[in-house]
């Protein structure tokens, strides 16, 4: 009926610690990166996990779902096997840092310049976020109101559709017509009796999820609908049933429950995104602005020959 919606599976998990990983590669966590990866420096405290010398400390874990946005925290805290895996996976990161501290690999040349290069990354990101501090009052209240309505072209919602459908799936070629003709039946009863689609949904249709809401898809545009239900529910009045409409699925019989035209977003709806994104925004300029003054206050000068001469060297 929709298009597919996010469910958690194995692939869901994967994906859930590769974004984890991304936002705790090694040695930017802020509790692993204190630990020594020797032997005899290891804590004999409490631990989630330990493999040989290495261990994840409950500090370490709840940095971890400290520093990963609230909608991953969330995930994570309900799903016990991303959790297990990202835990598997750090273990995995310490033992190959501890084979390799063991080499003497950070002291290698290049190790070394990246590592000076990537802590000069973070040093300016960091200090140049500091002086760039947006006013805790902007953007003030005319401020917000104005990129509201600068913006107000763009706030546009499209026209909602609350849709119950009852599904019946097609497996094989072969059973097309029996299928469509016990959709037929099914339509006939829900367009003669509306008030039963409910139960109609709950005990025939074969989406398990809406089903169990008797049928209830919930408030969508139009766009999110296959093609081929798309056309049927904007043919709909409110409470009317549909004749089957065939897709590549199967058979689904429609109704239209609710329908709420296209409409603009109010500025209480927008108003904490607009809020961040102007802040970021200024944040930005102030950024822009401290780097040109510090262009700015000393003599610059560009040597062009030497700067030619590198130019015309071949890698």
């Amino acid at each position: 009926m929709k298009k597919p919606a996010m469910v958690v599976s194995a692939a869901a998990v994967v994906l859930l610690v590769v974004a984890v990983a991304l936002v705790l590669r090694p040695g930017s966590d802020p509790v692993a990166a204190q630990q020594p990866s020797s032997a005899a420096a290891i804590a004999s405290g409490p631990a989630v996990a330990r493999l040989g010398n290495q261990q994840v400390s409950p500090e370490e874990l709840q940095a971890l779902l400290a520093a990963v946005p609230q909608q991953t925290r969330e995930q994570l805290r309900g799903n016990r096997e991303a959790l297990e895996r990202w835990i598997r996976t750090r273990l995995a990161e310490k033992a190959v840092l501890e084979q390799a501290d063991a080499q003497g690999w950070a002291q290698r040349p290049d190790i070394a310049r990246q590592t000076r290069a990537a802590t000069e990354q973070i040093v300016f990101r960091d200090y140049l976020r500091s002086v760039s501090q947006v006013p805790a009052e902007y953007p003030s209240a005319a401020e917000l109101q104005q990129a509201y309505d600068a913006g107000k072209a763009n706030w546009q919602t499209p026209a909602l559709y609350r849709v119950s459908q009852i599904f019946l799936g097609v497996s094989e070629a072969s059973n097309v017509e029996t299928v469509r003709k016990q959709a037929l039946e099914l339509s006939k009863k829900a367009q003669s009796a509306p008030g039963e689609f409910a139960a109609l949904a709950t005990q025939y249709s074969q989406d398990r999820v809406t089903a169990e809401r008797g049928g209830d898809t919930g408030l969508q545009p139009l766009q999110q609908l296959v093609p081929e239900v798309r056309g049927a529910v904007a043919r709909l009045k409110v409470g009317a049933v549909s004749d089957p409409v065939q897709s590549t699925a199967g058979f689904h019989i429609i109704k239209l429950t609710e329908q709420q035209p296209a409409r603009t977003a109010t500025l209480d709806e927008l108003r904490d995104q607009l809020t961040q994104a102007l802040r970021a925004q200024r944040q930005e300029q102030i950024a822009q602005a401290y780097l040109d003054g510090m262009l700015n206050t000393a003599t610059l000068s560009i040597d062009g020959a030497e700067l030619n001469k590198i130019l015309e060297e071949k890698p």
